[in-house]
């Protein structure tokens, strides 16, 4: 058994979907699926269930599950440890990061980059993409995981994963039902929408206006928690990435595709300004490489 399939393995049974466990991983499809039938021939058992709709883990996959997460633990820590004691690093790491990105954990990212740098003192920023974007661009930021691809300019940018957008409502409303929504279709709707300084308010405003719809954003936040709690209790509708759906706080609401117009897909990079000399930033882009994206 190797590191590498051990990835594939946990990237899958938390996925439960080739397609989404492969960009995780940042492999092909068909090189995943290959990894885990190997190792499923080396374990001479099968470790998923595979139907059209979905992956399952079997008994056997469910009991490697968490031997599989110890060994990833272990060997990051032995590289933090070699990494520690081998190479000094020193000074201030200027980060910042827009709320629930979904395909990076900046938090997990944060921690090992501590671990591995305990020298380096980290300032982090939480706040919309463009207002990070303006901190990289006036040198007040070493590096923004942001949430957009516009006024990017040409600052280095890199592009971590991507996803739809999807509609959330309580399952009582008249679209609840619906194998998809259209933007033409969601002209009457209330909605509630974050502030216009998050990448997702501006990527929504724009695709309406480009259909010519005009929307009433009722609810304005700063949250994604209160977002979703003012949807469940039915005072709008919300186009929100997809991994948004998959929050506990969202568990009674429903996910209804929004059908491919041309918008763009929520995608999500991490830009990075000029090095100052003693920037610790690019040690972070390596750390960045060496993990695999999380969509939590």
């Amino acid at each position: 058994m190797e590191l590498r399939q051990m990835e594939y393995l946990v990237a899958l049974a938390d996925e439960r979907q080739f397609t989404r466990a492969a960009d995780v991983t940042g492999v092909s499809q068909s090189g995943l699926s290959a990894a885990i039938r190997n190792l499923e021939v080396e374990l001479g058992t099968k470790l998923f269930t595979r139907t059209t709709r979905k992956v399952e883990p079997t008994e056997a996959g469910l009991a490697l599950l968490p031997f599989a997460r110890s060994m990833l633990s272990s060997a990051t820590e032995a590289r933090d440890a070699v990494v520690q004691v081998s190479r000094e690093l020193a000074g201030t790491l200027r980060v910042g990061a827009e709320q629930c990105l979904g395909v990076v954990d900046v938090a997990t990212l944060l921690e090992r980059f501590h671990r591995r740098y305990p020298r380096v003192e980290i300032a982090f920023t939480q706040a919309g993409s463009h207002e990070l974007l303006a901190g990289v661009r006036d040198g007040e930021l070493d590096a923004a995981f942001v949430a957009t691809t516009d006024h990017v300019g040409v600052l280095p940018r890199t592009v971590l994963g991507q996803e739809p957008v999807v509609m959330l409502c309580p399952p009582e409303h008249p679209l609840a039902s619906r194998a998809a929504v259209d933007r033409v279709d969601l002209g009457d709707e209330s909605f509630i929408d974050f502030h216009p300084s998050w990448a997702v308010r501006r990527m929504n405003d724009d695709a309406f206006g480009a259909r010519g719809v005009h929307r009433r954003v009722r609810f304005t936040v700063n949250d994604v928690h209160t977002l979703l709690d003012l949807v469940d209790r039915g005072l709008g509708v919300a186009l929100v990435p997809r991994h948004v759906a998959a929050k506990p706080q969202a568990a009674r609401l429903v996910a209804v595709p929004v059908a491919p117009d041309g918008a763009s897909d929520w995608v999500v990079s991490v830009v990075t300004g000029s090095e100052r000399q003693d920037s610790p930033a690019p040690h972070l882009m390596e750390l960045l490489a060496d993990a695999p994206a999380c969509a939590s």
